[in-house]
């Protein structure tokens, strides 16, 4: 039939249609929320803002990240467990809303604010040892970041020369990726490839004699850190002495505490780098 000449559509036929039409469109696009980016999933210490959507996320186990903690501006390098995600709030609602509504959730939630700029949409709030900073945009979106601290695995460690090097060059050297729970003198297994490559080092010269010398940081109270400083150096022993068969009279343990800075203890990256574990040449 020729769609010129069709007859016409009946009433109801017309109303269903123009109904349909109706509900199709009675909402603008803009107010139905976008789905949330594939992969990503909110954080379990806060609920998203009503109505928003997640547009990124990203998840690390070892990262880094620079919190505002004056009204200076000034920064806080944490590194630990890292764990951010992004946020698109509808164009309903405005800065302010958001903004009153994040930074009281914190407030009841009990986090002791470190940092906040106040309408301006940016806040610290730091407990234990997690941090979280919430930045939020006028364009509709905010961001939340969380890093806990926590011991970092250290994933590149010298080899038996280099460590050989350093001890013939020096006298000492500093052996990375020897780690242990805050506190605590065990000896993680994360541990295994700097021991490995101690053994080596041992095997490689067989007259080389070494005093294992654990160190802290100032955190704390002076006779504590002394005392875990021996249990660590004495731990290191026991475990290459029990686990790699090196002899128990080519070492000996030395606790000196946080007395053999080598940075400042004013800050976390110079703290890490004091806690640490150094082979001495006898």
């Amino acid at each position: 039939m020729n769609l010129l000449t069709r007859a016409p559509l009946s009433n109801c036929r017309v109303w269903f249609i123009l109904a349909c039409f109706a509900l199709t469109f009675s909402e603008p696009l803009s107010a139905q929320t976008p789905p949330d980016k594939a992969g990503c999933k909110d954080l379990p210490v806060v609920s998203r803002f009503p109505g928003s959507w997640i547009t990124d996320c990203k998840n690390m186990a070892d990262d880094a990240y620079n919190f505002v903690i004056t009204q200076e501006g000034a920064h806080k390098s944490i590194e630990g467990q890292f764990q951010q995600v992004s946020y698109g709030y509808p164009k309903t609602a405005s800065k302010p809303q958001v903004v009153r509504n994040m930074n009281t959730a914190f407030h009841t939630a009990g986090y002791p604010f470190v940092y906040d700029s106040g309408s301006y949409g940016d806040f610290t709030v730091h407990k234990g040892n997690t941090w979280i900073m919430v930045e939020i945009s006028v364009s509709n979106n905010y961001m939340v970041t969380i890093v806990k601290e926590g011991d970092l695995t250290q994933d590149v460690v010298a080899n038996a020369a280099a460590l050989a090097t350093g001890i013939n060059t020096n006298g000492h050297i500093v052996v990375a990726g020897i780690l242990f729970d805050t506190g605590k003198a065990d000896v993680k297994p994360e541990s295994a490839a700097a021991l490995t490559e101690i053994s080596k080092l041992l095997q490689e010269n067989p007259k080389l004699k070494l005093f294992v010398v654990g160190h802290t940081d100032n955190v704390g109270a002076l006779a504590a850190n002394l005392d875990l400083s021996k249990r660590r150096a004495a731990a290191v022993v026991q475990v290459l002495t029990t686990q790699y068969s090196v002899a128990a009279d080519r070492m000996s343990s030395v606790g000196d505490g946080p007395y053999s800075p080598i940075s400042t203890n004013d800050s976390e990256d110079g703290r890490a780098q004091n806690r640490r574990v150094e082979l001495v040449k006898q």
